[in-house]
């Protein structure tokens, strides 16, 4: 039965299935309270075997009283409160993490989390999101993500410049996206260690990122379109990971 304490713990709400189950799982976060349909969804018999470890309490709600309490429909039906992502405190180390993604003003958290998700599948080591140019890693992020955000080494910077300093001096080479003035991607000779930067959805990349490395470019059919952030992501990452990894 759900217990009807409320916690006053502070934390953020993630929702869908397989964010819990992922949360369950890399055990990186506090759980404080879980929330369900009181028609329990398929995917809640995958996550009960998992609660017992955290020893929380169990809400049952309608489908309208979820809704209202995250603030969207996209809920698959499973919530929970949990503790902030545990965002990684120190650089990354390029002997260690060789390949590392950078989002340079990412402002859909949607296409957050399938860049995360992308990034995780193709080998990535880490991903930098800058606080100042970019959406926030939400429990919307997360769930876009499969939940595989949980399983990600994640460092938030101040902003992209910062960023970019930190690279350099670390040894990194940077492989910039963009349309214009850029070498094809799929031909381009990758050098270990390194970092793709990923542009915005609008506007691409910034001017100074244009200048802190290689510049390349997706092949597409014609100059007046563009792939979806997430999907040039996602390929990008894929030509990588494939050249360096696998």
């Amino acid at each position: 039965m759900a217990d009807k304490k409320r916690t006053t713990q502070p934390g953020e709400l993630i929702f869908g299935g397989h964010s819990l189950l992922e949360v369950l799982k890399a055990k990186r976060r506090k759980v404080y309270e879980c929330y369900v349909l009181k028609q329990e969804p398929k995917i809640w018999r995958s996550i009960t075997p998992l609660l017992p470890q955290y020893k929380v309490p169990v809400h049952h709600l309608t489908k309208d009283q979820l809704t209202q309490k995250l603030g969207t429909a996209d809920h698959q039906g499973v919530a929970a409160l949990v503790s902030p992502f545990p965002f990684r405190k120190k650089f990354f180390d390029p002997a260690r993490e060789p390949f590392i993604v950078l989002l340079d003003g990412i402002l859909d958290v949607r296409n957050m989390g399938a860049i995360l998700r992308s990034a995780y599948c193709t080998g990535a080591d880490g991903v930098i999101i800058p606080a100042r140019q970019g959406a926030p890693l939400t429990g919307a992020a997360v769930k876009a993500s499969a939940g595989l955000a949980e399983r990600m080494e994640i460092l938030e910077i101040s902003s992209v410049g910062q960023a970019l300093f930190e690279l350099k001096k670390s040894g990194y080479n940077v492989y910039v996206t963009a349309l214009a003035k850029a070498q094809d991607a799929t031909k381009v000779e990758y050098k270990k260690p390194l970092c793709v930067v990923i542009g915005s959805e609008e506007t691409g990349v910034s001017a100074e990122t244009l200048k802190a490395g290689t510049v390349v470019r997706l092949p597409q059919k014609a100059s007046d379109v563009s792939y979806n952030a997430s999907v040039a992501a996602g390929i990008v990452m894929f030509l990588i990971g494939q050249k360096i990894r696998f």
